[in-house]
């Protein structure tokens, strides 16, 4: 941040006339001593001097002020700057009341908006929950913002959301390259495709088909990279906005298979007119981590929301649940107790509330409770992909 301040202050600060200096004080002698050619004064330069030097000396109290003045600014400029970079999202969501989190409006199961309702559900729904409900206590606190695809990275980038949740795959230049920091890895997927009953039984058999999938994600890529590799000179890809849009394509015949991660093509053949119609392949072409993520170089709001998925992991591990969770709170055991803040600092160090896992099992359930929530929705997912014999 100082940086980019810095880079607006005008150069004429640091002019030595801005500073009260002139070319005397530059070279190392005062202003005002005239020098003859040879180093010896004379008569007249002694007068012009003597004039130059009452003037200096009137001109080096206004010297003295801008350059106490310049200071003054430079330290304001220096503090500004330092208290704006070391702010985290953490303080400002805090300071806000109000979570602002990323989601898909379109994919049941993960993040689905029911028009009628204006309710958002799905699994990636249920973390935006969980981080409101352990910063307030109240996992209604959310504002969701749809995103699509294609703006997905900057919105987190340009402050739009504090976090997104929002079924996309960690890989190494995404990490790397779109000022993003990812969070644990909340699901592990794989890139799949879908046919209508009878057109294919194996992926073999779609050498010469048109495949329907979202622009600017890895299964685009994933699908390109698979025909190239396979040399399917006849295969073709054609991309849409968003899922919804690549499902309609397909359901009217502009492709021969949708490709898109296994979990997607689930939750869009669950809301089929004719789901027993629609039939997942077998293969999986790739692997497919997804996680949330939020703007990089920024630790604490990094940590926190890292460590309230992982609380809702531990939880599943340990057994907590919704139903359970006041029998536990009586625990002797010591790391139960420190896990659920009846002992230690763990949330305090996280900037958080003593009892936030806690406040985030009693709101979403624990890992495992929340893939039961995610199927909640219009006719979402509750089974495994129908697979091709």
């Amino acid at each position: 941040m100082s940086v980019r301040i810095w880079r607006f202050l005008p150069l004429t600060l640091f002019a030595p006339s801005f500073l009260g200096l002139s070319s005397g004080h530059l070279a190392g002698r005062p202003p005002g001593l005239g020098v003859g050619m040879r180093g010896s004064k004379t008569a007249h330069s002694s007068a012009v001097d003597a004039r130059r030097g009452s003037r200096y000396n009137r001109r080096d109290k206004g010297g003295d002020m801008n350059r106490k003045w310049l200071l003054g600014l430079i330290l304001v400029l220096f503090g500004l700057s330092g208290a704006l970079a070391q702010q985290s999202r953490l303080d400002v969501v805090k300071g806000r009341g109000r979570l602002v989190c990323g989601v898909n409006a379109v994919l049941p199961g993960f993040g689905f908006l029911d028009q009628k309702t204006g309710r958002y559900t799905g699994f990636d729904v249920e973390f935006c929950r969980a981080v409101a409900a352990a910063l307030f206590g109240d996992p209604d606190k959310v504002d969701y913002v749809p995103l699509d695809a294609r703006v997905r990275f900057q919105a987190v980038q340009n402050g739009e959301v504090d976090v997104a949740f929002r079924n996309t795959t960690v890989t190494a230049n995404r990490d790397g390259a779109l000022g993003v920091d990812f969070l644990p890895v909340t699901f592990y997927d794989g890139q799949g495709v879908m046919v209508k009953k009878g057109r294919a039984n194996s992926l073999r058999e779609l050498q010469d088909a048109t495949f329907c999938t979202t622009q600017g994600t890895t299964n685009e890529k994933n699908i390109t990279d698979y025909i190239r590799a396979q040399k399917w000179r006849n295969a073709k890809v054609l991309t849409f906005e968003d899922g919804a849009k690549v499902m309609n394509a397909f359901l009217q015949g502009r492709c021969d298979a949708f490709t898109a991660d296994k979990s997607q093509l689930v939750g869009f053949r669950a809301t089929a007119p004719k789901p027993e119609e629609l039939v997942i392949l077998k293969e999986t072409i790739s692997k497919e981590p997804l996680a949330g993520f939020v703007r990089e170089n920024d630790s604490r709001w990094r940590d926190a929301l890292s460590w309230i998925v992982y609380a809702t992991i531990q939880a599943e591990e340990y057994g907590i649940t919704q139903k359970n969770l006041d029998q536990f709170l009586k625990s002797e055991v010591p790391e139960i107790r420190r896990f659920l803040g009846l002992e230690g600092t763990l949330g305090q160090d996280l900037g958080l509330p003593r009892d936030f896992v806690v406040r985030v099992i009693r709101a979403v359930g624990n890992s495992t409770g929340r893939s039961t929530t995610a199927s909640s929705g219009p006719r979402a997912p509750s089974t495994s992909p129908v697979l091709a014999p």
